[in-house]
């Protein structure tokens, strides 16, 4: 898995690439999440398209970071998820728990 951030004022912006299965991965993504916090991101949007696969271990990961942000009185949504990764979060219904948005710019508009 491959991990670009940026900061644009209060936003940290998590581009992902790759699998999102387990360990290091997941470590990593909190590590970019908990980095992101540190620098003053209070808005973070996890941009979801260059995730080939997610596995459970994966949303788990997604979950924790989710987490961290809600405790560091943060926001932490998704954005311009596959297909796939789209279903997986209906059929689990975590579409109750993450906002997702087509697209980076609608996030940004959102928050």
């Amino acid at each position: 898995m491959k991990f670009k951030d940026k900061l644009e004022g209060d936003f940290g912006i998590l581009s992902l690439k790759g699998k999102l299965m387990g360990p290091p991965d997941t470590d990593e993504l909190h590590d970019e999440v908990r980095a992101l916090l540190g620098e003053g991101a209070k808005k973070i949007i996890i941009d979801m398209s260059g995730v080939s696969w997610l596995n459970s271990m994966g949303v788990g990961a997604l979950m924790r970071a989710y987490t961290t942000v809600a405790n560091h009185k943060g926001e932490l949504v998704l954005a311009r998820l596959t297909d796939k990764a789209h279903s997986l979060f209906v059929i689990t219904q975590l579409t109750k728990v993450f906002r997702i948005f087509d697209t980076v710019d609608a996030a940004k508009t959102s928050l």
